[in-house]
């Protein structure tokens, strides 16, 4: 299909799909602005053209996950005080399932059980759909039916990532700090220290205070 001219975009079209993304609470998805679209309505072409005058200005239209959002340009966020985020706290526990999610999802409790080596409490997972970070997938049609678990498109928002395909390699978490780099053996070692720890304190565990805020450590 042949690309349009930017004169042969309906500027209505245009107003009107700036005027949905400029009401919505939230991203949102192609199909869910289409259908504020007349039929036949070009929105990709629309979406592209809006993004281009957006460019350079205070505001900015990003897609992350496949969803759209008019957001405050990157250069700029620092300086506007107009709100105070009040940082929630994560345990350790939940930054740790919250990984695991990310990067094997579908992933099963007990799957991440195994990972993690102790027990998830049903508070840790609680937590992280309160934050919508992740979210019940389908049921793996294995015995008992266990349900799976995803990260959701918040998530991608939260952390600026466009897909999943954005998640830091392991050369990316180690020059973070985030991996450590002595060898597998010692690293194991310690993990079944902390499993076993983990076991005989139990909920203290999961209240183990993290700062959420801080993206670049989760």
């Amino acid at each position: 299909m042949p690309e349009l001219n930017k004169s042969e975009l309906n500027d209505d079209d245009l107003r009107l799909v700036e005027a949905v993304l400029f009401a919505a609470a939230e991203p949102l998805d192609e199909k869910t602005i289409a259908a504020r679209l007349p039929d036949g309505a070009p929105l990709e072409d629309l979406l592209t053209e809006l993004q281009g005058r957006y460019a350079g200005r205070g505001v900015h239209l990003v897609r992350s996950g496949g969803r759209w959002a008019l957001r405050t340009a990157d250069d700029l966020a620092g300086r506007l005080d107009i709100e105070t985020e009040a940082p929630r706290r994560l345990s350790r526990a939940a930054l740790e399932t919250l990984a695991i999610v990310a990067y094997h999802q579908p992933v099963t409790r007990a799957e991440i059980e195994e990972i993690r080596g102790v027990m998830v409490s049903k508070g840790t997972l609680d937590l992280l759909m309160e934050a919508d970070w992740v979210r019940p997938g389908r049921r793996r049609d294995t015995p008992g039916r266990p349900l799976t678990w995803l990260t959701t498109p918040a998530f991608l928002d939260h952390f600026g990532l466009g897909g999943l395909k954005d998640l830091p390699g392991l050369k990316d978490l180690r020059a973070a700090g985030l991996l450590d780099a002595r060898p597998a053996i010692s690293i194991y070692q310690d993990r079944a220290g902390e499993a076993a720890g983990e076991a005989g304190e139990g909920a203290e565990d999961e209240t183990a205070a993290a700062p959420l805020a801080e993206t670049d450590e989760a």
